[in-house]
């Protein structure tokens, strides 16, 4: 389900029931899709975790049904079956996320594609809807948005997109998959298709205020909520937000003009190993043409090691940038300005 977060299941959900279970955030990170890349980022996790959870408890708090239940303690993470609590009842940044586990019935790949029929007869009262809900406010460089459409189509009066980023007059709301080897962006009829028994309407709802709650955050701290996405569980006729939300991996922040997400190593490898990211594309465009889902097996690059300095402001951009939206000191890292001017100069 995910290449940086590991599951703990503590009770297996069943055909009519939700189970429980925990999220670990590890210090990994993926960019392109490639899964865990050869080092990691310390501090990462914690600052996932404590972002994602904080948002899920702001979610709470404007009636928007999740499936968080509370983070572990740090000093409870080797129990076996932990209590969770809530955010401002932990003494450090935790690494756990208690969460409701829903059916993540296997995507089987045949001859005529991806069978998301055999996947919704597979889920019982409850299921991970298999798309990726993404909503934007602002356009930045190395959107995908830029590729697929003219700034005209999402309501913007300029011929070509610019070199920096761009507002949109209103957010918009876009469909991908999930669980295919290469996500792609859907139109309303597949992705109404791919959703199953959960509404589209009902996802594109939840979606924004998602985008709100965090857009509202990251302006009380200074920041720019740019875009981001969630993923759902549909469990009785409700779509409640599951995974995490409202994070440097998931969405997209700026401060004070500079960048502030996982897209800063994406664009940072784009120089630093420019032949492993053609080779990536190269892969991803052979496996589409001959209809192979696992484009890995087409690749024979594999990624460099980040240099240590930019592990090092990686790390602290995530920290920095944690304790600056909460609003609580839950990590030894510089203020949010000079982790700014570290990113800024990579």
């Amino acid at each position: 389900m995910t290449s940086v977060k590991e599951f703990r299941v503590d009770r297996a959900p069943t055909d009519d029931e939700l189970g429980r279970g925990r999220f670990v955030f590890t210090d990994d990170y993926s960019v392109f899709d490639w899964g865990p890349m050869p080092d990691t980022i310390p501090e990462k996790g914690r600052s996932l975790c404590t972002m994602g959870a904080d948002n899920f408890e702001r979610l709470a708090d404007n009636g928007v049904a999740t499936h968080y239940r509370g983070v572990v303690a740090p000093e409870d993470a080797g129990e076996a079956a932990p209590a969770a609590r809530d955010l401002a009842a932990v003494d450090g940044p935790p690494r756990q996320m208690a969460i409701d586990l829903t059916a993540v019935p296997e995507l089987t790949h045949g001859e005529d594609g991806y069978e998301y029929d055999q996947f919704h007869a597979a889920a019982g009262d409850h299921y991970l809807v298999p798309l990726e809900i993404v909503f934007r406010n602002e356009v930045p460089v190395g959107s995908s948005l830029r590729s697929r459409k003219e700034p005209e189509d999402v309501g913007l009066d300029r011929p070509r997109w610019p070199d920096e980023a761009v507002s949109l007059p209103e957010p918009i709301v876009e469909f991908s998959t999930k669980f295919e080897e290469q996500d792609r962006y859907l139109d309303e009829a597949e992705a109404e298709r791919i959703a199953g028994r959960a509404d589209l309407d009902d996802l594109r709802e939840t979606a924004l205020a998602v985008n709100e709650t965090i857009t509202d955050r990251a302006a009380e701290t200074g920041f720019v909520h740019e875009d981001g996405k969630i993923e759902c569980l549909w469990v009785d006729g409700e779509v409640r937000v599951a995974d995490v939300a409202g994070t440097f991996d998931e969405n997209r922040f700026a401060y004070d003009g500079q960048e502030l997400s996982k897209e800063v190593l994406r664009q940072f490898y784009k120089s630093y190993d420019p032949d492993w990211v053609a080779a990536v594309k190269d892969a991803k465009t052979l496996a589409d043409a001959e209809g192979v889902a696992d484009w890995k097996s087409f690749c024979e690059e594999t990624p460099a090691d980040l240099p240590a300095d930019v592990r090092e402001t990686a790390s602290e951009m995530y920290a920095a940038g944690t304790n600056a939206y909460t609003g609580r000191e839950w990590f030894e890292a510089p203020a949010i300005e000079d982790a700014v001017d570290a990113v800024r100069g990579l």
